[in-house]
């Protein structure tokens, strides 16, 4: 016959709680199956205050309860009632659970976060670009126009020298020289050493 258990201390009416765990923390099964009962209650109704989902709550005070077998050789007396410290280890993997699944939220949305984000060296690079072009554009402004028309068909649109004089209508020397001028400008213009 099972002996009647109570959370108090009333000795006439069977072991309590502290003894149990006493009993428990020595590898007692049936005094956890005992504290199982009496405690389950409690430990669930603490749990589901922090959680507020149901499913989660049961899952969490199934594992308070295994850490209550495997760690009641932990509990000392001395510093507090038994169902103190079963609640206590309730409300704290309670706690734990909740900053997990914040944790795991934060990082879901900086993840999102990320992915629409283009990289910073990406950005900084097309801002460079931009800003190279608009300084290139400054400083084709700076040459004479001969120069300017022969360095924009050489090197924007890849004719060659020969095909550069011949759209300018001027001699291949011409247009080399002017080419060399504007080229120098350039250069001295965008602050490029030689």
């Amino acid at each position: 016959m099972k002996e009647a258990v109570h959370i108090g201390r009333n000795p006439s009416a069977g072991p309590d709680l502290q003894e149990l765990v006493g009993r428990v923390a020595l590898g007692d099964q049936d005094a956890f199956a005992s504290v199982y009962d009496m405690v389950t209650g409690p430990v669930l109704g603490t749990v589901r205050a922090v959680l507020r989902d149901p499913a989660q709550s049961e899952e969490v005070a199934q594992e308070v309860l295994v850490e209550v077998w495997r760690t009641a050789p932990r509990y000392r007396a001395d510093r507090g009632t038994a169902i103190n410290w079963i609640l206590t280890l309730a409300h704290r993997r309670a706690i734990d659970r909740v900053r997990s699944v914040e944790a795991a939220a934060a990082r879901d949305h900086k993840a999102a976060l990320l992915d629409r984000t283009p990289d910073y060296d990406e950005v900084s690079e097309q801002v460079e670009a931009r800003l190279e072009r608009e300084q290139v554009r400054r400083c084709l402004r700076t040459l004479t126009g001969i120069q300017r028309q022969a360095v924009t068909l050489a090197y924007y649109r890849g004719l060659t020298y020969r095909q550069v004089a011949e759209a300018l209508t001027l001699p291949l020397g011409t247009v080399k020289t002017r080419l060399r001028d504007g080229l120098i400008r350039l250069r001295d213009c965008l602050g490029v050493t030689a």
